[in-house]
């Protein structure tokens, strides 16, 4: 397979791995390989769809793409769950992570002042008060766009984890903790998924310049 656009990836662990393709591509060039069977009439959304799609076998060589299903929450899927995996585009992007033992979630976003509209849809207010106090002794970045993006795309991920719908970002969602990994761009932020019985859950972050990826496995 053409691997050159592979912006991005990652083995995460032994059966789980990530990628962020870059789409330069024509529409013909995913189709040789993957089935167009969702039916998306814009032709960028088409392109972010291919390429997402075309990104799982990069990861694992043996995917099954013909074997994709789409569940009632409209969440791609395998039915003999021979791997999980999780899609996500922005732009001329699109990441998938894959795993065969791990349930997965991930997510990316450009980083925008928009989001500072819609911070308060997602994050409840001691909850965001909590974030900007830890990440004020973290980074010296003074712009609230940045945490709020990589806020919105660590829920976002959890919420493809949860792949059954139904979820409320502010009340289901529960940011607890941010660190830093010295000297890179790389953050984990501990979170509650409060859904049903309370989870635990781990998210990555990753920053690219203008663009934040973040992702969730249990």
């Amino acid at each position: 397979i053409f691997v050159m656009p592979l912006f991005y990836q990652h083995n995460i662990n032994e059966n789980t791995r990530l990628g962020i393709w870059h789409i330069e591509e024509s529409e013909s060039f995913f189709l040789r390989k993957v089935p167009l069977k969702k039916d998306v009439s814009h032709p960028h959304k088409r392109l972010q769809h291919l390429a997402g799609r075309w990104l799982l076998p990069v990861l694992f060589n043996d995917f099954p793409l013909e074997e994709i299903v789409i569940a009632d929450t409209r969440k791609p899927f395998l039915e003999n769950e021979m791997y999980h995996f999780s899609i996500s585009h922005c732009g001329d992007f699109a990441a998938a992570i894959v795993s065969s033992g791990n349930r997965v979630g991930v997510d990316i976003e450009f980083i925008t002042e928009k989001i500072n509209k819609i911070t308060h849809k997602f994050l409840q207010h001691e909850e965001y008060e909590s974030a900007i106090q830890k990440w004020h002794a973290l980074s010296s970045i003074t712009t609230p766009f940045l945490l709020q993006t990589i806020l919105w795309s660590s829920k976002e991920a959890i919420y493809k984890w949860y792949s059954l719908g139904e979820v409320d970002f502010r009340e289901h969602i529960h940011f607890c903790d941010i660190s830093k990994n010295d000297g890179q761009q790389d953050w984990l932020l501990p979170f509650e998924f409060r859904k049903n019985e309370p989870v635990d859950l781990s998210i990555h972050a990753r920053t690219f310049n203008d663009l934040v990826l973040a992702w969730v496995l249990t």
